[in-house]
């Protein structure tokens, strides 16, 4: 409960965190990759405007700003980066949705601030282990089903207290260098890879 109170009462004041560095050759050599399988039988609203987000190339260049150990990742803040993304409905419970897709170790869900439900439009999070006290609170829509190796190595970066009062703001940028769709799964669902470096 106390993780999920930091987490409702900080999103809001996130918003502005994250770190933008250049690209070079060096890093598409060195990125290494992880795949999110979006669902959008679960989550409709939110898996159509991430892959537009991808499509039109907005992740390119922003960064995974937040990351604590036992709970998650959360990254795609565009602040300071000139871009901008629209906000859609929170597709889950507390807001009216059915949104059975728990959170657990691997899911990826949609932060927000805490006091408009309707108020998530780029930033995401990737739950590191059961983050379950936000199922009905949060809109998860997708889940990392390669490479979650790649999103525990950032783990590894040196960190610093960050606005959330924890250890959780990286001294190292963790870069997202591109975001593509990939090809659909077995069931047809959508795929994302991203490529970071850290």
């Amino acid at each position: 409960m106390k993780l999920k109170k930091l987490f409702c009462a900080v999103t809001a004041c996130v918003l502005g965190a994250s770190l933008l560095v250049g690209c070079s050759g060096k890093d598409k050599e060195t990125g290494k990759k992880f795949v999110i399988t979006l669902y959008p039988d679960i989550a409709p609203i939110t898996c159509e405007n991430f892959e537009k987000l991808v499509n039109d190339k907005f992740y390119d260049g922003l960064t995974f700003h937040r990351v604590i150990d036992d709970f998650m990742a959360q990254g795609g803040d565009p602040a300071d980066s000139g871009k901008k993304a629209d906000t859609i409905k929170g597709e889950f419970l507390e807001n009216g949705v059915e949104n059975d897709l728990s959170h657990r170790r691997g899911i990826v869900s949609m932060a927000r601030t805490s006091l408009d439900m309707d108020s998530a439009s780029s930033q995401f999070f990737i739950c590191y282990t059961d983050c379950s006290f936000l199922d009905g609170s949060y809109a998860a829509f997708g889940e990392v089903t390669s490479g979650m190796d790649v999103v525990d190595g950032f783990l590894t970066v040196e960190r610093e207290e960050g606005a959330d009062g924890y250890i959780s703001s990286p001294l190292t940028p963790i870069k997202i260098i591109s975001a593509r769709m990939g090809k659909e799964d077995s069931s047809g669902n959508p795929t994302v890879e991203f490529v970071v470096s850290y």
